[in-house]
C-alpha cells in the first residue's frame, strides 16, 4: 500500500523503515502534523498513519476520504483526537496500537513522583551553580504512602506493581476492576474518596467524555491538601485552570505532567528560539513545584519498535484482510465512554 505518513521525526523514519523492511508498503513522509490544511499531502495513497496531536475531524477525514484514501493507522494507543462518526460515515478504518510498552510509561510515572518528591529538578540545577544547601530540598518517605492509580489498565497494572515495591498503600478507581490488580493487594474505590484519601494521585485513564476535567474545581475541594497529582494519560482528563488555582492556593502540593490540555502547538517542537505564546502552560512554569515533560512518557526503544511493528503489522493486515487488525470502531469507543 501507498501510507502517507504525518507528525514524522527522524526515530519514527528509522523504526517505521526497519518494521516495512518485509512488508515492502510504499512509505511517503510528512514532517507537518495531520489536519484539514494538510490532507492532501496524502494525495495517492490509501493509507495514511497519524499521531497523538494530529487533527482527525470530519473536515481532515472528509477531505481524506475524497483522495482515496481508505485507512487511517494510528501510531498510538488513543483515539479521542479521531472523529470516529464521520469516518464510519465515510467508510474510512481506524487502526490503533493498543498496546506498545505500558512499562514506559508506568516507569515515566515514577520518575516524575520520585523527582518531584526528592526535588530532584532542583537538586539538579544547584549543585551545577556550586550550591549544596539542602533547605528547600526535604522530601518525604514513599513507604507506607497512600497512592492512588485513576485507571488499572496494562499501564495503571504496572504502575501498582512498581508503587507496591515502594511500600506504598495502593488504591484504584476504574469502572472495570482489574482482577489481577485486585491479587496484588489493591484495593478499589470511587474516584472521589480516592482523591480524599491519597497523598499522591497518578492518572492512567483514557480521555473519554466521561473523563474529561476529571480532576476539576468540584474534584479539588476533596483532594488531600498538599498531594501531590501526576498525569501521564491525555492533558484534558485534568482542567489546567482549576488546577493552576489548586497549586496558588496550596491544595496541590506538587504536579507533574507529561501531557497537557492544548500541547499540539508546543510538544514535539524545538521552541527555545522563541516564546511561549500559551500564557497558562507559562504560567504553570513557573512554580517550582511543578515537573513538565513534553509527551515523553512513551518515548523508549522498545516502545517505539513496538509502535512501528504494529503500525505497520495493521497496514499490511488491512491489505490482506486475512489477518487481525486493530481495529476502533464508534460502538467500541461509546461501550469506554458509557463506562467512565
Amino acid at each position: 500500500m501507498d501510507v502517507a505518513i504525518f507528525s514524522t521525526k527522524p526515530y519514527d523514519r528509522r523504526l517505521l523503515d526497519a518494521a516495512n523492511a518485509t512488508a515492502g508498503h510504499r512509505l511517503v513522509y510528512h514532517e507537518p502534523r495531520l489536519a484539514a490544511e494538510t490532507a492532501l499531502l496524502a494525495q495517492g495513497a490509501q493509507a495514511v498513519c497519524a499521531f497523538v496531536n494530529d487533527e482527525l475531524d470530519q473536515a481532515t477525514l472528509g477531505t481524506l476520504a475524497r483522495l482515496g484514501v481508505r485507512l487511517v493507522a494510528l501510531r498510538s494507543a488513543g483515539f479521542n483526537h479521531v472523529d470516529l462518526a464521520a469516518a464510519r460515515a465515510l467508510g474510512l478504518t481506524v487502526a490503533r496500537v493498543p498496546a506498545y510498552s505500558p512499562h514506559a510509561v508506568a516507569e515515566h510515572t515514577m520518575a516524575m513522583i520520585l523527582a518531584l518528591n526528592r526535588k530532584i529538578h532542583k537538586a539538579y540545577n544547584r549543585v551545577r551553580e556550586g550550591n549544596f544547601a539542602l533547605d528547600g530540598l526535604l522530601g518525604f518517605d514513599l513507604h507506607g504512602k497512600a497512592v492512588g492509580v485513576v485507571g488499572t489498565g496494562q499501564i495503571g497494572e504496572v504502575v501498582c506493581r512498581i508503587l507496591l515495591g515502594f511500600g506504598c498503600r495502593v488504591l484504584a478507581s476504574d469502572p472495570y476492576p482489574s482482577p489481577a490488580v485486585r491479587a496484588m493487594g489493591v484495593s478499589y474505590v470511587e474516584s472521589r474518596a480516592l482523591f480524599e484519601a491519597c497523598d499522591i494521585v497518578t492518572l492512567h485513564c483514557p480521555l473519554t467524555p466521561q473523563t474529561h476535567h476529571l480532576v476539576d474545581s468540584a474534584m479539588l475541594a476533596h483532594l488531600k491538601r498538599g498531594m501531590m497529582l501526576i498525569n501521564t494519560s491525555r492533558g484534558a482528563v485534568i482542567d489546567t485552570q482549576a488546577v493552576l488555582r489548586g497549586l496558588k492556593d496550596g491544595t496541590i502540593g506538587a504536579l507533574g505532567l507529561d501531557v497537557y490540555e492544548e500541547e499540539a502547538d508546543l510538544f514535539f517542537e524545538d521552541l527555545s528560539g522563541a516564546f511561549i505564546r500559551d500564557d497558562l502552560f507559562a504560567r504553570l512554569l513557573t512554580f517550582p513545584n511543578v515537573l513538565i515533560t513534553g509527551h515523553q512518557a512513551f518515548f523508549t526503544h522498545e516502545a517505539l519498535s513496538a509502535i512501528a511493528e504494529v503500525t505497520i503489522g495493521n497496514i499490511s493486515a488491512f491489505a490482506e484482510r486475512g489477518r487481525a487488525l486493530h481495529e476502533v470502531s464508534v460502538e467500541k469507543i461509546a461501550g469506554r465512554a458509557a463506562a467512565g
